[in-house]
């Protein structure tokens, strides 16, 4: 155990002033009042304080296309009736409407989350809380859910250069379809959602049967509930299977989207989570003294996010905070009774525990899978750059040629060229790797076609990006 863990805690009051339209669910508003509710109990006194960084352009097409990337930074409210085409194409219009400093604001939430996965790595905190991130619908190619750019997905690419395996878990209301997704093909990372699930609620993703494929199959875990559940319901599902997954998985980070939308009386949730409950899962998690990146995520009903953030604060902190909300800025948005706690309601739970059980016994089935850790190892991430720079000329020939028909050989395996796209540096690099001699002679003998010639230019990237992250990984002094 740790004597006592060293919190980073990343806030720009800047992040709060967007304003994403009238009606719009969206309030980054919430964002200030969670921080004046903490600075009320005195809780910045216990933590290191940080204004994030605002993330390059550069930084978010680690993941994200850069011409999607290119697009947020140019587009504007009085101009965006000019670019139709693009608007529907990245998916920006109700949902995830275009609105003054748009490009601004993701650089903030971002960059928040990629410093705090930094102060991780360099073991500059034990734990990492960013409340402004947690945007984990938005897509390589296209905003989706209120969600920009993906700050978790490259809060993990992060982490991913000093950690084997990172554990993802979500607790939002919404399926976490975009950090899956992006990881859906990986070992390197499992995802662990619990979402609402059925009744063409959003995303519609999310059923227990979706586990990842190929190298990353069994590595998404879906949790799919019912409306109505309640803490006891939740925290027992929530405590057994996350304690299962940690033993089999054994990573050595975890990230944790705390989208307080499953609480009771959020706008567009549906589930009847108290803050206490909400909070307990936080506390699990915490217990296993793994370094730990936290953020926000979803939530619609403002007043309760700032509780909720705020007491979850208090949690990382091991700190008990009086339920009397003391003197802040925003104390009237508390009214009438100013207590930081919300109690759950009386509705139905429709997760019987015949329905929890099968849930339960299908997540543990696929686990079952898995045995014990993937054998993934640090060294798998520079085996590339350190074998080629210490062959011999020839040695460099023949693997430049290897690594030329993998990229044929993955086409032809994986012909859909968005599926094909999907690949990331952290599972191609082990893949790689593990190539033989004969499978790496069986790919040079595959003729190029024309189709196969112009997905070179994709995977080149790809390996660019690898060679970076090695470089980057080893400049850091990671062997």
């Amino acid at each position: 155990m740790r004597s006592k863990d060293k919190i980073a805690y990343f806030y720009d009051g800047d992040v709060g002033s967007v304003y994403f339209g009238p009606n719009h669910p969206m309030k980054p508003h919430r964002l200030c009042m969670t921080h004046h509710l903490v600075l009320s109990y005195d809780l910045h006194k216990k933590m290191e304080i940080y204004r994030p960084h605002k993330a390059y352009p550069s930084e978010l097409a680690q993941f994200h296309s850069e011409d999607y990337v290119e697009f947020l930074h140019r587009i504007r409210p009085d101009t965006q009736n000019s670019f139709r085409t693009e608007l529907a194409r990245f998916n920006l219009g109700e949902d995830c409407p275009v609105f003054e400093n748009l490009f601004e604001f993701c650089q903030i939430y971002t960059g928040g989350t990629i410093d705090a996965a930094r102060r991780l790595n360099n073991q500059l905190c034990d734990v990492a809380i960013n409340w402004a991130g947690g945007l984990h619908h938005a897509k390589k190619c296209e905003a989706s859910g209120f969600c920009y750019i993906n700050d978790l997905v490259l809060g993990i690419l992060e982490l991913l250069k000093h950690h084997a395996r990172v554990l993802y878990i979500d607790i939002d209301v919404h399926h976490g379809d975009g950090v899956e997704e992006a990881f859906y093909f990986t070992d390197r990372v499992m995802t662990v959602s619990f979402h609402k699930f059925g009744d063409l609620f959003f995303p519609g993703t999310g059923d227990v049967k979706e586990i990842g494929e190929r190298e990353g199959k069994f590595y998404a875990i879906n949790v799919p509930l019912k409306d109505g559940i309640d803490d006891t319901s939740f925290t027992r599902l929530f405590k057994t299977i996350i304690s299962k997954v940690i033993e089999i998985y054994q990573p050595s980070a975890i990230v944790l989207q705390c989208g307080a939308d499953s609480l009771a009386g959020d706008r567009l949730g549906c589930f009847n989570l108290s803050i206490d409950g909400h909070a307990e899962c936080v506390k699990f998690v915490k217990k296993f003294n793994l370094p730990l990146l936290v953020t926000g995520g979803g939530g619609y009903t403002k007043e309760n996010v700032a509780r909720c953030w705020t007491v979850e604060t208090g949690v990382l902190l091991d700190t008990e905070l009086p339920n009397k909300i003391p003197q802040n800025e925003y104390l009237e948005y508390f009214a009438p009774d100013y207590s930081l706690k919300i109690p759950s309601r009386l509705i139905e739970n429709f997760n019987s525990k015949s329905y929890l059980s099968t849930i339960k016994v299908q997540v543990m089935e696929n686990l079952r899978h898995i045995q014990h850790a993937p054998s993934v190892q640090m060294q798998e991430v520079g085996t590339l750059l350190s074998i080629f720079s210490k062959s011999s000329v020839q040695y460099k020939s023949l693997l430049v040629w290897s690594l030329r028909s993998l990229f044929i050989l993955c086409f032809y395996k994986y012909p859909n060229e968005n599926e094909f796209c999907r690949f990331h540096p952290t599972f191609i690099s082990p893949t790689l790797t593990k190539m033989s001699t004969t499978q790496m002679n069986e790919c040079i003998s595959i003729h190029k076609t024309r189709k196969s010639r112009g997905m070179m230019s994709t995977t080149t990237e790809t390996m660019t990006t690898i060679t970076r992250l090695d470089h980057e990984a080893h400049s850091d002094g990671i062997q």
